[in-house]
């Protein structure tokens, strides 16, 4: 390996600029590997890659491209989109015209001399005459920029280790990156103050506590010394807002595992297996650890065990409001956060109430009195002054009247209330539904419940409270998330708190516990609770008949966190008819109650109740109703008449075993566009789906008892994914399909004995999987599906035509008819006319398996027009006594197959990048000979078996190995094996084994 540079389109060697100008903040790769894999792909680079994964660096290797892309348009889309590109020079790279084109891109080795010089040389100048010149000024202009050259003799990990650190440190990932604060008023000093304790250069491990009130600015300060130092460690993780999520400790320690080893199948079932894997995981590992909020002292004893159990120089904050936790826990040191002073505060609320470093004249006296009643509370400031923006002097007089008392902390709860109070109805719903039940989720999922319970659209609602500054919109690798201070959400719950201190069932939301167990035990809710949620609950609960019956009001259940319940003989009498959200997964019921009709119902999940047999009698009108998920609710036997559910979008019965049938009134669902019957191995039939006209996803998967589809579901011309694969029993498929929509189609290991007619206008068919059913032909109209790129009819060991009209997919990549036994010929190429001329045959093909198939030649390959991109040829078990001249025209060709092929007797010359070439087997006289005709180029070649009772000749006498032990393969075999003291073959340098055996009976 000569060395290894970074490049990218704008250009300085002190410098990781970006790949290219147009896309600096919308990246989607921070690294561009560009190598030559045939020198690297299994060595240095491919533990290049891991290292930086295991950074969090999101890393583009071509090998992740998805099989059939094409490569040239993929590479030149991932060169644009990445950060920055490392260019692996090793002796061979400048012969790869793909190396050499993926350089021209980033950079846009100087004297291309030497063994480098040769490889360069080796490209067909004449051929390549138009590139010839871009890719020589790209080789000097990365010549130019800095590197690292890997010398004999040096340690490798510690090589990559100095790349990883200097890329880390110079070119953070910002998808990574914590947002910090708008305004960043006073932040520098308090990094720096905080940078200092944390000796960052110094090889121990060391802890410093974060210490002061809600609202200071505690999680801003970690949060900008997070982003500015994590690029000195091997892995960081930041652990948000411990205080609110201590309930789930073992999960705490999942996240925080996975965010500093980045191991994915690492699995924390509970607390104490999770201090045991942080204890023995950690401590070679070099971390920055943040704890932001802690509130208890258990927290920290389960997440930070010890310091010993960290690597030497690992880094750990925490923040707090009781110092105890942190002189309990021994830190090295508390930082204790400050209030902002006069000229600090005074900036940060004007910054927020006028848009502008100091206010204006006329209001300097009001700016004054507010800043005054903030008390310097970073928190405080911002609030008050997005409330006041924009008000004229009257408003903001009498606002300020409202904020004066004689207790401080009562005075920063009120400056907080203000912007609460001067919210509408609606608006404060939304407040407090998000303070009581919404904080850290996912806008995406918080949207629809609050759209089906208030007038105001959540889309409006929740901009208006980011205006207030009551909560802000977080991006991270999960999503948007709604994100709410502490305080302020101490402040929404204690408004709730507040409204019946003594009576939690006289509260509108209801939280806690202790509080949900009270209700429901006790029968003491009222029509006053609008919302109950229960995140997690650790005891029993003795729900009754009557647990729901005061609650009249009721509009929003969700019950995730109720597993446990003591033994429950009946049904539940009342469900709230005002309920707008039932998000219920594992609830009790057989049924629901008789009298339920929330006509308003938007959603209901009950997956995994395995009590509930049948949903409910008769029809109801649930018209509002737009998803359903039965998901496992495996004692449901029937479906009930869904027909005044018009505008049900999604219906997921996955895994309902006892399923028998589904009600016609199914079929009729005019919006319906999700319909999941995965794993309903009691489903038999399906009811006629015309009246579904915008389904687009249809899941059948290992519906094992189903017999047959109806002839409707070949007409739904929206349909994209349609999977009925693992349908043992299935007979019966649609005469004709004219999917227009339709992108896959899986229907494998089926009775099947016949595929549809196929309409014309099926372009978008990107995969049709055929395998293990029981066809024996396909109809001339599979030439209509223009665009598919996947044909797979692997062991359908029935099948035995294809026909002509295959060679119309021109878009085809991947021909699969491995085991079709009866398959003994392949169709000839009929010139087929069109605008252009004669249609080519498969073109883009990049593999194709026609092994365990009966073919006695393979002369077909002749007439391919694949030569530019076939990769992957098997031809194994077939009966072929010799290949055609052609095959060495694939010049792209790597994988080739012969395993099994008895006849065979001549192979002509390979293609030059033939990489493995597998396990011949002559099982014919000693006499017979295999003859072999090889380029002298084929220096790839790594392994040439050649089992036969004479195929070589040598000029040395074998030396005999070890042999393997007797094998049985039907009759008793001796297998006697002999490496060669000399390549049999000398043309090829890298040959490093030729075994030449006999089998003796």
């Amino acid at each position: 390996m000569a060395s290894l540079t970074t490049a990218a389109a704008s250009s300085s060697s002190s410098s990781l600029p970006c790949s290219s100008p147009n896309h600096q903040n919308h990246y989607t790769y921070e690294v561009f590997l560009s190598f030559r894999g045939e020198d690297t792909r299994f060595n240095f680079t491919d533990h290049l890659h891991s290292r930086l994964c295991e950074r969090g660096i999101e890393t583009f290797i071509d090998d992740e491209l998805r099989r059939g892309e094409e490569i040239s348009a993929a590479l030149v889309k991932a060169i644009e989109e990445s950060r920055v590109s490392i260019i692996v020079f090793s002796q061979n790279y400048a012969s790869s015209r793909w190396c050499l084109d993926e350089l021209v891109d980033p950079s846009d080795v100087r004297h291309q001399s030497g063994a480098f010089g040769d490889a360069f040389a080796t490209l067909d100048q004449c051929k390549y005459e138009d590139s010839m010149g871009k890719w020589k000024a790209a080789l000097n202009e990365a010549a130019d920029l800095s590197g690292w050259p890997f010398k004999d003799g040096e340690s490798e990990a510690k090589f990559i280790k100095k790349i990883i650190d200097e890329l880390s440190a110079r070119v953070v990932n910002p998808s990574c990156e914590l947002h910090v604060t708008e305004h960043p008023i006073g932040l520098e000093s308090c990094r720096q103050d905080v940078n200092r304790l944390l000796h960052v250069e110094e090889d121990i491990v060391r802890m410093v506590g974060i210490w002061g009130p809600g609202g200071i600015g505690k999680t801003t300060i970690v949060k900008d010394v997070f982003n500015s130092i994590r690029h000195k460690f091997e892995g960081s993780c930041f652990l948000a807002d411990v205080r609110s999520k201590s309930s789930d400790l073992a999960q705490l320690q999942e996240t925080l595992l996975f965010d500093l080893l980045r191991d994915r199948e690492l699995k924390v079932c509970n607390v104490d297996v999770g201090v045991s894997l942080i204890k023995t995981r950690m401590r070679n590992k070099k971390v920055f650890l943040i704890l932001d909020d802690v509130s208890h002292f258990s927290q920290l004893q389960n997440l930070i065990p010890s310091p010993d159990c960290f690597g030497p120089g690992s880094r750990i904050l925490i923040t707090t409001r009781d110092k105890r936790w942190l002189i309990a826990h021994q830190v090295d040191d508390v930082y204790e956060v400050k209030m902002l002073n006069d000229r600090q505060a005074m900036n940060l609320f004007s910054l927020n109430a006028f848009k502008r470093n100091r206010p204006p004249g006329d209001y300097l006296k009001l700016a004054q009195c507010a800043v005054c009643y903030a008390q310097g509370l970073p928190l405080a400031l911002i609030v008050l002054g997005s409330h006041l923006f924009g008000r004229s002097r009257e408003e903001w007089e009498a606002t300020l009247d409202s904020c004066r008392g004689e207790d401080p902390h009562r005075e920063i709860r009120d400056v907080l209330k203000i912007s609460y109070d001067a919210l509408g109805e609606d608006l404060k719903g939304y407040f407090l539904d998000i303070a009581c039940f919404f904080k850290d989720e996912e806008v995406d999922h918080v949207k629809p419940i609050l759209d089906a319970c208030y007038d105001v659209k959540s889309v409006n609602g929740i901009a208006q409270l980011q205006e207030k500054a009551l909560i802000r919109i977080d991006k991270d690798w999960k999503g948007c998330r709604i994100w709410m201070h502490d305080l302020i959400e101490e402040m929404g719950k204690d408004i709730v708190y507040q409204e019946s201190p003594d009576e939690p069932g006289e509260r509108s939301r209801v939280w806690n516990e202790e509080d949900v167990n009270d209700i429901l035990t006790n029968n003491t809710g009222t029509n006053k609770v609008i919302g109950i949620q229960v995140p997690w609950l650790s005891s029993t609960t003795s729900l009754n008949a009557k647990s729901f019956s005061g609650m009249t009001k009721l509009r929003y259940i969700s019950m995730r966190g109720m597993m446990k319940y003591e033994s429950f003989s009946r049904d539940i009498d009342y469900l709230s008819n005002q309920l707008r959200w039932l998000d219920w997964p594992k609830c009790p019921l057989q049924c629901f109650p008789s009298d339920f009709h929330a006509n308003k119902l938007v959603n209901l999940d009950i997956s995994g109740s395995r009590r509930i047999t049948q949903l409910w009698e008769g029809r109801k009108n649930f018209s509002r109703l737009t998803c359903m998920n039965l998901r496992g609710c495996e004692s449901l036997t029937e479906l009930p008449d869904f027909s005044g559910i018009p505008n049900l979008n999604e219906l997921d019965l996955c895994d309902c075993k006892s399923l028998v049938e589904v009600h016609d009134s199914v079929g009729f669902l005019p919006n319906l566009v999700i319909l999941n019957l995965r794993g309903c191995e009691s489903l038999t039939e399906l009811p006629d789906l015309s009246g579904i006209p915008n389904l687009k996803e249809l899941d059948l998967y290992y519906c094992k008892s189903l017999v047959g589809v109806p002839d409707s579901l070949g007409f739904l011309y929206k349909l994209v994914t349609l999977n009925v694969g693992g349908c043992s029993n299935l007979l019966m498929f649609p005469r004709k399909i004219n999917l227009k929509s339709l992108e896959t189609i899986s229907i494998y290991c089926c009775k099947l004995k016949e595929f549809s007619k196929i309409g014309e206008g099926m372009s978008f068919l990107r995969k049709l999987d055929l395998s293990g059913t029981c066809i024996k032909e396909l109809d001339e109209s599979i030439g209509n599906l223009t665009g598919l790129e996947v044909l797979n009819l692997d062991n359908c060991r029935n099948f035995m035509t294809l026909p002509c009209s295959i060679y119309e997919l021109q878009d085809l990549r991947t021909l699969t008819l491995y085991d079709c036994s009866k398959l003994v010929r392949f169709p000839r190429k009929i010139n087929i006319l069109n605008v252009d001329g004669c249609s080519q045959s498969f073109p883009k093909l990049q593999a194709l398996d026609i092994g365990g198939c009966s073919l006695s030649d393979c002369d077909f390959l002749m007439t391919l027009d694949c030569w530019e991109t076939l990769e992957y040829l098997s031809l194994s078990r077939n009966n072929f006594v010799s290949l055609p001249a052609c095959i060495t025209k694939f010049v792209k060709l790597r994988w080739l197959f012969l395993e099994g092929c008895k006849r065979l007797q001549e192979i002509p010359e390979l293609p030059p990048k033939v990489k493995v070439y597998s396990s011949l087997i002559q099982e014919a006289s000693p006499s017979s000979r295999l003859s072999l005709s090889l380029d002298p180029s084929m220096a790839s070649l790594a392994a040439l078996s050649l089992l036969s009772p004479s195929l070589y000749e040598t000029d040395r006498e074998p030396t005999p190995v070890n042999p393997p032990k007797r094998q049985r393969t039907g009759a008793s075999m001796v297998h006697f094996a002999y490496e060669l003291t000399t390549s049999p073959i000398p043309m090829f340098p890298d040959l490093h084994s030729a075994h030449h055996s006999t089998t003796t009976p």
